[in-house]
């Protein structure tokens, strides 16, 4: 709750000893002990009275709603899978291309070729 290290609790320890002393310590501790009960009763109370835990509840449940609807929506699968089928779409139109620039580089060759020889 409060973050409280086992050696920040040994120095407040030793302090309260010191403060209060040992005589007095177990009567602090059990003081203390029943406030900070008080209070989170208290906070309880409060939280009850005013709604916060319905509002609290209500909020997980719109965040849990929204996080699912964000999964619904989302085509970043969709993008990618159809970026894929255009890159291999476009790479076979590049290799076809390819192939006849190739079939016309070999078909002028010759064409030069026999009007050379005539």
């Amino acid at each position: 709750m409060f973050n409280i290290g086992f050696s920040e609790l040994i120095v407040v320890l030793l302090i309260a000893f010191l403060v209060v002393g040992p005589k007095d310590l177990p009567k602090v501790a059990r003081w203390l002990g029943r406030m900070v009960k008080k209070l989170k009763q208290l906070i309880r109370e409060v939280k009850q009275e005013t709604g916060w835990d319905d509002l609290e509840k209500e909020l997980k449940d719109t965040k849990a709603s929204v996080t699912d609807l964000k999964k619904e929506l989302d085509i970043t699968a969709e993008l990618k899978d159809a970026s894929k089928d255009l890159n291999r779409s476009l790479n076979s139109v590049k290799d076809e291309l390819q192939q006849t620039g190739k079939e016309i580089r070999e078909e002028t060759a010759e064409i030069q070729h026999e009007t050379m020889k005539k």
